[in-house]
């Protein structure tokens, strides 16, 4: 998790540098519909390279946004999910849609 003292003073560039990236948000996109399989990542994000969905997920799980459950199976299992932290981004995550759905609305 980020240490206080190295977060933005500004609390919408610290919300931009947690959630900011296009990849970041469109993992809560899907973890907000329920606990998700690496693979089911994957193929949800078809233009994300492995490398970068696995620094990705990683660096959620170390800001505390989503958990990271494996499973001691052959071959391994891991689940990922909203924290309850993460459960929090879900008003500002429904916001955005509707405002994407207005704006394409407005430009038709």
């Amino acid at each position: 998790m980020i240490k206080k003292e190295n977060l933005p003073e500004c609390p919408v560039a610290t919300t931009v540098q947690l959630v900011g990236s296009k990849w970041k948000l469109l993992i809560l996109r899907d973890l907000l519909k329920g606990t998700k399989r690496y693979n089911e990542l994957r193929r949800s994000l078809p233009d994300i390279s492995q490398k970068v969905l696995t620094s990705t997920l990683k660096s959620m799980v170390e800001d505390g946004i989503v958990i990271r459950t494996s499973y001691p199976e052959v071959p391994p299992k891991v689940e990922y999910s909203l924290s309850p932290l993460g459960e929090t981004m879900r008003p500002v995550i429904s916001v955005m849609e509707q405002w994407g759905t207005e704006y394409k609305k407005s430009i038709q």
